[in-house]
């Protein structure tokens, strides 16, 4: 049996969530995160200040000279979750297979809905309609045969959007598909690709499985696999997690501690966000650094008590970062992981208070 997956991501989810619930936002630029005084840093944009060039994990400096007017507001992590909570209870409606990635995107296996409805495209339909009229809030919807194609199909018509990608329109899809455009090609790997003449997924496709493990080390298998419409991956509701890492290659290579630091804290941000579906702790955190030249190095500290939240993680990546004595030498690449999982305590909780998410 052919699977039938969906991907539901919602639209500027915080921002969204805060233009819901505080009138005086609405169509207003609006960002959730530090403010630019202390260089905090943009968790979510709404729709009207991604118009201005803002994105999230700018610095909020930066989103404030893009967009003068621009509206800053902190992160309200206990309401999100409750809404999550709430998203999450409308798509049990219809599956059992819910695989969650972050608090506003999951994938769903409907290939056998419980409803009995048939046609992943109506389920899809459904599950938009229910959000928006019972949390007045809208998501964008990818269905296709696989978790690829369905995710990839699920940014295309943002906001409120909903795009169906078929048996028959896979190859043809793929294809056509601007490099930039893969899940998991980085702004430096698809320049990468740029550099090669390889711009859409018909030109990768002309590459053998063997020039594209030359090419792309081991991710090269999954990208030959995909760009042919493979993706054999299950949606997978009860993973059993080893670790969780984020990582961010750079343009340009990094030479001063401010501005490695800066892009840390980003990471850092970004998997304690990553982090809030999960009632974990983590007891090991690791520093990934590679250099302009593609050697690396990793740096690790382990702790007695887990750890989840932002500054927590932050606090113990950045003694990892500034007693790596790097004296300059460019980097290219940072990453920081979470790992030693146990579960956690009932009172924990995911994020340090929203004052506390800053650089410094």
């Amino acid at each position: 049996m052919q699977r039938k997956i969906i991907h539901v991501d919602m639209d500027a989810f915080y921002a969204s969530v805060e233009q819901r619930d505080f009138p005086e936002y609405r169509g207003r630029p609006l960002v959730v995160g530090g403010s630019p005084d202390k260089r905090g840093v943009v968790a979510t944009a709404s729709y009207e200040a991604r118009r201005f060039g803002i994105r999230s994990a700018m610095s909020s400096r930066r989103a404030a000279q893009l967009c003068p007017e621009v509206l800053f507001v902190l992160p309200r992590f206990d309401v999100y979750k409750r809404v999550s909570r709430a998203i999450r209870a409308i798509f049990a409606r219809y599956t059992d297979l819910i695989e969650p990635l972050s608090l506003d995107e999951a994938y769903l296996d409907v290939t056998v809905d419980k409803r009995g409805i048939g046609s992943a495209l109506d389920i899809a339909r459904q599950i938009k309609a229910d959000i928006k009229n019972e949390l007045g809030l809208t998501a964008s919807a990818g269905v296709s045969i696989n978790k690829f194609v369905a995710k990839i199909a699920s940014d295309l018509q943002k906001p409120d959007g909903l795009t169906f990608i078929g048996p028959s329109r896979v190859t043809a899809f793929m294809e056509q598909l601007p490099v930039e455009k893969f899940y998991g090609v980085g702004k430096v790997t698809a320049e990468k690709m740029k550099g090669m003449n390889l711009f859409t997924g018909a030109d990768l496709k002309n590459l053998s499985e063997q020039e594209m493990l030359e090419r792309f080390g081991k991710v090269g298998r999954f990208y030959y696999h995909v760009v042919r419409g493979i993706d054999d991956r299950t949606v997978q509701p009860h993973r059993t997690l080893k670790s969780m890492a984020v990582e961010d290659t750079f343009l340009k290579d990094l030479t001063h501690l401010e501005d490695l630091e800066l892009e840390l804290h980003k990471l850092c941000l970004k998997l304690a966000s990553r982090l809030q579906n999960q009632p974990l702790t983590g007891r090991t955190v690791t520093l990934k650094i590679k250099f302009g030249d593609f050697s690396q190095m990793t740096r690790t500290q382990s702790m007695k008590i887990g750890i989840c939240n932002t500054d927590q993680i932050w606090t113990i990546a950045l003694d990892l970062l500034r007693l790596a004595g790097l004296n300059e030498r460019p980097v290219r690449l940072l990453g920081v992981s979470l790992s030693n999982f146990s579960k956690m305590p009932n009172n924990t909780n995911l994020f340090s208070p929203p004052e506390q998410l800053r650089l410094f």
